[in-house]
């Protein structure tokens, strides 16, 4: 699933290309293409022109000319290309967005994606209010943040998962920052100190931001920018995805283990259970 690297890999692309151009035309291709929150069809957008590209965690909105906002989840497959009109649809194409000469497309394999009408409340989407600020957002307080993280009385990883205490972390950057911490996933919250929660939030910041750098990470061609290119992030990974291999740190055997329906990966000697406390 994209995380917040890609997301916002994504919303730079789209600002270069659809900033000042209007939907001249609106194609939606299928059903699940369209969110049931949505408070009007999106063809409604039709000559809407687009003044900014906005972002909170893993969501993105089109703020246009008029009160509504296009907002986009990219789900666990969901792309955004600029394409040439005359160029041929691709497979998974779910809503055609037409700028002129060029279409914005949203491509979606697994249909878990979105597009939807909405309004601002606050600056922000009403179907995103409940998603806390990301690390990237200027008006992110880390004292904040940590009181929030430490109200929850879960695992680690839970919490660094959770939208609503902090945004934009994925599975693939919860390992990372863990990693760096050098925390157990399943470690508790309540064992951990002030300082180290706050470690832990500055890793996530810091491994997303080199994430970031490098246009995401693309383990295969469902993450892709705009303009087609793939993320290289994926050679910097110090653990997700590499069970078996040597911790780049202490070179012990990188495991990976079941974890809330997902997997984590980590390293046993680096990052042990019982170690919660820097």
């Amino acid at each position: 699933m994209p995380e917040l690297p890609e997301v916002e890999t994504v919303r730079r692309g789209l600002s270069q290309h659809v900033i000042g151009k209007k939907f001249k035309s609106i194609d939606v291709l299928h059903p699940r293409a369209t969110s049931l929150k949505s408070i009007a069809p999106i063809q409604s957008l039709r000559g809407a022109k687009v003044k900014n590209i906005a972002r909170r965690g893993k969501f993105l909105w089109f703020e246009l000319d008029r009160p509504e906002v296009l907002v986009a989840h990219l789900g666990m497959s969901g792309q955004f290309l600029i394409q040439p009109k005359a160029k041929t649809d691709e497979k998974h194409l779910r809503v055609r967005l037409g700028l002129g000469s060029d279409e914005l497309r949203f491509i979606d394999q697994r249909t878990f994606g979105w597009l939807s009408v909405d309004q601002l409340i606050d600056g922000v989407p009403s179907c995103a209010r409940h998603i806390a600020l990301d690390p990237f957002d200027p008006k992110f307080v880390m004292k904040n943040a940590v009181v929030k993280f430490r109200s929850k009385k879960t695992q680690v990883k839970k919490a660094l998962l959770d939208q609503e205490v902090i945004s934009g972390v994925g599975n693939i950057y919860a390992d990372e920052s863990l990693w760096r911490s050098k925390l157990h996933p399943e470690a508790r919250i309540e064992k951990l100190s002030d300082s180290k929660v706050e470690e832990l939030i500055t890793n996530a910041h810091e491994v997303m931001s080199e994430a970031l750098a490098q246009g995401g990470t693309s383990f295969d061609d469902l993450y892709i920018n705009v303009n087609g290119q793939s993320g290289y992030f994926e050679r910097s990974l110090a653990v997700y995805g590499r069970e078996g291999e040597s911790c780049p740190r202490c070179g012990g055997q990188i495991r990976r283990i079941a974890f809330s329906n997902r997997s984590s990966h980590f390293c046993p000697k680096c990052q042990p259970r019982g170690k919660s406390r820097a």
